[in-house]
C-alpha cells in the first residue's frame, strides 16, 4: 500500500513538471510569432511609404525685394544718412567742505562733511567730491542728412547745441570725421554742420513739403538708440502742427507722423515715396521715452529757407514790423464778425517805435491781407513778412471800426524790432558798438531801445551779445542786460563804459551792476562780481 502510494505521488509531479514545460514552449512559440508578425507588418509599412507619391518638390525661389518702392528709396537716401555723437564737457563743480559747530556753541570742533575727517576721503575718492577731479563728458547721439557734396549736413540744433566736439559718421566708413559748426537756427531747431571728409559725399535731394497729404506714405531714416542706417515707414498723420511739447515758437510748424521715430532720430530725414527729404525728423510726444506712433518733422520748405540763410551769412534773418498777437483768440469767428471783418487776425499789441506803429497800426486791428494774400491764420500774418527782404516794403489791409484801410510798412529785423522776445539782441547795427571786452558786446541804451526792453527811462549800456565761454559767459552775462554801474562807478553812457572798462587790470577784482528784465516783468538789480582775467579780449 504505502508503495503505491509513492508511485502516484511521482506520476503526479511528473505529470505537472510536463505540464509546466509545455506551458513556457507555448508562450516562447507565442512571443516568437507575434515578433515575427510585427516585424513583417513594420517593414511592409516602411516598404509602402517609400513606393512613390504623386506630390510635386519644392524649389527655392530666385530672391525677389518684398517691396521693390520702399527698398529703391532706402537705396538712394540710405547712404547719405549719417550718424552724428556729440561730447559735452562738463566742468566739475568743487565741493565746498563745511565744518560744522554743535548746537549750543563750542569750540569749532564739528562732525559731519569735516576736512580732517578720515572718513572724508574715501567719500571724496568713490562718490566724485574731490576738487580735483577731471571734467566729466556728456555724450549724446543723433541724425543728421548731408545735402551738399561737399560734406554740408542738416541736423536739429538740439542735437549739436553746446557740444565740445562733434563726430560724424558715414554708413558703410570705418572713419569719424569731426564736423564743425556752420550756423543754427533756435527758432527751428535746425542746424547746419561740415565735414572734411577729402571726397565728394552722397547726398539726399530736399522736395517740397507743399505737396505732402495726410494719409501719404513716409520713411524716417536714422540712427535711433544709435543704431545707424535704420528705416522705418509710416503715414503723415496731421501737417501744420503747432505747439508741440508746450512750445510757442511761431516758426515750428511740424508734418506730424507714425512712422517710428525714437531718441537718435533727432536731425534725420524724413522721405516720401519719390526718395526726397520732406521733413526733418524733431521730436515725439511719448510718456516712455520711446516711439508711441505720435512722431513730427519740420517741413522741408522751411529747412530749405534756413539752410540756405545759414550757408550764406551764418545765421538767420527774419522780418517783422512789430504786430502781436494771440492765434486761437485773433482768429475767433465770433470776434471777427463783431468787429466787421470776413477774415484776418487781430493784433492784441503794436512794438512802440516799430514799423507797424509808424504804418498807424494799432491794437485791436484786424489785419485782413498782406500783399493782397488773404490773411486767414497766424501763419498766413507772419510768413510773407518773415521771409520778406529786410527793408522792403510790405502793403497791410486792415479793419479798424468796422472800416476796411490799407498801410504801408517796412520790414525790420526781427530781432531788433522784438530784441526780448527774439531771444538775442545782437547783431544789430547800432550808433557806436564797444569792442568785445571780456567777450561782452554792449551799445548805447537809447530812449527807443529802453522802451523795446521794457526799461523806459533807464540810463545805462545794452548787452547785445555774450560769447560762449568767455570772462563774461562766467559771470553771467545774458543779451538785455543793462550795465549801470561798474565797480560802483555809475554807467550812463557808451563812454562812461568805456572808461570804467579802461580802468581795469588783470586780477583785478570786478563788480557789475545789471538791471534784469523777469519773466514777470519786473525789473531785477543783479551783481556779477568776478576777477579780471590777463587775456580780456
Amino acid at each position: 500500500m504505502g508503495q503505491q502510494v509513492l508511485e502516484i505521488f511521482g506520476w503526479a509531479r511528473r505529470r505537472k513538471l510536463l505540464a509546466s514545460a509545455f506551458l513556457v514552449l507555448t508562450l516562447v512559440i507565442g512571443i516568437l510569432i507575434g515578433s515575427i508578425v510585427s516585424g513583417r507588418t513594420s517593414a511592409m509599412r516602411a516598404m509602402s511609404a517609400f513606393a512613390g507619391t504623386n506630390a510635386t518638390p519644392l524649389k527655392v525661389p530666385d530672391p525677389v525685394p518684398a517691396s521693390a518702392s520702399f527698398s529703391g528709396i532706402v537705396t538712394r537716401v540710405e547712404p547719405a544718412v549719417v550718424n552724428i555723437a556729440t561730447t559735452q564737457v562738463l566742468e566739475k563743480k568743487p565741493t565746498v567742505h563745511k565744518r560744522r559747530t554743535p548746537q549750543g556753541g563750542g569750540n569749532g570742533q564739528g562732525y559731519g562733511n569735516d576736512q580732517d575727517d578720515p572718513m572724508q576721503d574715501f567719500f571724496d575718492r568713490f562718490f566724485d567730491g574731490r576738487q580735483d577731479a577731471p571734467p566729466q563728458a556728456e555724450r549724446s547721439l543723433g541724425s543728421g542728412v548731408i545735402v551738399d557734396k561737399r560734406g554740408y549736413v542738416l541736423t536739429n540744433n538740439h542735437v549739436v547745441e553746446q557740444a565740445t566736439k562733434i563726430q560724424v559718421s558715414l554708413d558703410g566708413d570705418p572713419n569719424k570725421y569731426t564736423a564743425k559748426v556752420i550756423g543754427v537756427d533756435e527758432d527751428t531747431d535746425l542746424a547746419v554742420i561740415k565735414i572734411e571728409a577729402g571726397k565728394e559725399l552722397p547726398t539726399a535731394k530736399l522736395g517740397n513739403s507743399d505737396g505732402v497729404n495726410v494719409g501719404d506714405w513716409v520713411l524716417a531714416i536714422g540712427s535711433p538708440f544709435g543704431l545707424n542706417a535704420t528705416v522705418t515707414a509710416g503715414i503723415i498723420s496731421a501737417k501744420d502742427r503747432g505747439g508741440i511739447g508746450g512750445s510757442n515758437h511761431q516758426f515750428q510748424r511740424f508734418l506730424q507722423t507714425d512712422a517710428a521715430i525714437n531718441p537718435g532720430n533727432s536731425g534725420g530725414p524724413l522721405v516720401d515715396l519719390a526718395g526726397e527729404v520732406i521733413g526733418i525728423n524733431t521730436a515725439i510726444i511719448t510718456g516712455s521715452r520711446g516711439y508711441e506712433g505720435v512722431g513730427f518733422a519740420l517741413p522741408s520748405t522751411a529747412a530749405i529757407n534756413v539752410y540756405n540763410q545759414i550757408i550764406a551769412q551764418g545765421r538767420v534773418t527774419r522780418g517783422s514790423i512789430g504786430v502781436s498777437f494771440q492765434e486761437e483768440l485773433g482768429t475767433n469767428a465770433i470776434t471777427l464778425k463783431e468787429l466787421g471783418a470776413a477774415n484776418g487776425v487781430v493784433i492784441m499789441g503794436v512794438e512802440a517805435g516799430s514799423p507797424a506803429e509808424k504804418a498807424g497800426l494799432k491794437g485791436g486791428d484786424v489785419i485782413t491781407a498782406v500783399n493782397g494774400k488773404p490773411v486767414k491764420t497766424g501763419n498766413d500774418l507772419v510768413n510773407p513778412i518773415a521771409q520778406a527782404p529786410i527793408g522792403s516794403k510790405v502793403k497791410i489791409d486792415y479793419v479798424r471800426d468796422r472800416t476796411a484801410k490799407e498801410a504801408t510798412a517796412v520790414v525790420e529785423d526781427r530781432t531788433r524790432v522784438f530784441p526780448t522776445q527774439a531771444g538775442r539782441v545782437g547783431d544789430q547795427q547800432g550808433d557806436e558798438a564797444a569792442p568785445a571786452e571780456f567777450g561782452l558786446r554792449v551799445e548805447a541804451l537809447t530812449p527807443d531801445r529802453a522802451s523795446r526792453v521794457g526799461m523806459d527811462g533807464q540810463r545805462g549800456v545794452l548787452v547785445v551779445d555774450v560769447d560762449p565761454a568767455s570772462f563774461a559767459d562766467d559771470l553771467g552775462f545774458g543779451r538785455g542786460d543793462v550795465i549801470v554801474e561798474i565797480n560802483r562807478v555809475p554807467v550812463a553812457s557808451m563812454e562812461d563804459y568805456k572808461s570804467a572798462v579802461g580802468k581795469l587790470k588783470p586780477g583785478e577784482n570786478v563788480v557789475f551792476k545789471v538791471l534784469r528784465r523777469a519773466d514777470n516783468d519786473h525789473t531785477l538789480t543783479v551783481f556779477l562780481p568776478g576777477v579780471v582775467p590777463a587775456d580780456s579780449k
